[in-house]
């Protein structure tokens, strides 16, 4: 699947304009897909799967990742929702169907909060923001890349990347992720208030989870689907916290159920 890039200066009203480099793949029914905190090498692929449907597959780098540049004043995942809320009406587009995967998908979850009449429907996979009792978000800053990889996969030996064995430039581009995450997201990974909020969605939304996830295990999931209005939780097998890459084929079968029959309908 061809893939263009290209970078956009985006205006955030009352904040400012932001560069934001934009990956787009294919034709028809527009997706926005959205990365977590590994970077936009954990989506690249995927994106080529979902573009192939067809679809349109448009794949911003959150400012900050990858080495791309972030201005001081955009610090927080709802500055980013407003960004590529701002993103999409910069390339005209509407009835975009929004996956995101951990931070990603709490930046979809803001979205979704927004007064907005681009987007379709959300797909959170995997998606972190929420505070739940008893269920937090694993401290992932404290692991070493062998738990990490036992973290989130369900098979860690096969997916799971050896530092030792990677260039050191490969090194620095982890390392600067891992920062930039710590600014968007903070150490915790979570919003107190975000759990409260989301009784304002009102687009279709699909949560989806990995079964093995332990960056943040299916109860966790399972509650942040319940604070959404009509929300819909999905399990996938033999999955962790990173879908795209570990169980492609589930997830984008899972995401062409939703937009073809879930999303046409609103919230109860």
């Amino acid at each position: 699947m061809e893939m263009s890039t290209r970078n956009y200066e985006i205006p955030v009203a009352g904040l400012g304009t932001v560069e934001v480099t934009v990956s787009e793949r294919g034709e028809g029914s527009p997706f926005l897909l959205l990365h977590g905190g590994g970077g936009p090498l954990t989506v690249s692929a995927f994106a080529g799967l979902l573009a192939a449907q067809p679809a349109r597959v448009i794949t911003p780098t959150h400012p900050g990742f990858a080495g791309t540049p972030r201005p001081d004043w955009l610090n927080s995942i709802r500055g980013l929702a407003e960004l590529y809320l701002a993103l999409l009406d910069r390339l005209d587009l509407n009835q975009v169907t929004v996956v995101g995967n951990s931070i990603g998908g709490w930046i979809a979850s803001e979205m979704a909060m927004l007064d907005d009449t681009r987007t379709s429907g959300f797909v959170l996979v995997d998606a972190v923001g929420t505070e739940v009792p008893g269920n937090p978000v694993v401290d992932f800053f404290s692991l070493t890349p062998r738990q990490v990889a036992e973290h989130s996969y369900h098979d860690p030996d096969k997916f799971g990347i050896d530092p030792t064995k990677l260039p050191p430039e490969a090194l620095q581009a982890m390392a600067g992720n891992r920062a930039t995450l710590t600014v968007y997201a903070g150490a915790s990974m979570n919003d107190p208030s975000l759990s409260r909020r989301l009784h304002g969605v009102t687009k279709p939304t699909l949560v989806l989870w990995g079964d093995a996830d332990r960056i943040a295990n299916a109860d966790y999931g399972r509650a942040l689907a319940g604070a959404i209005p009509g929300a819909r939780f999905q399990q996938l097998e033999k999955t962790g916290h990173l879908p795209q890459i570990e169980t492609p084929d589930q997830l984008l079968n899972a995401i062409r159920a939703f937009v073809h029959d879930g999303a046409s309908a609103r919230p109860a």
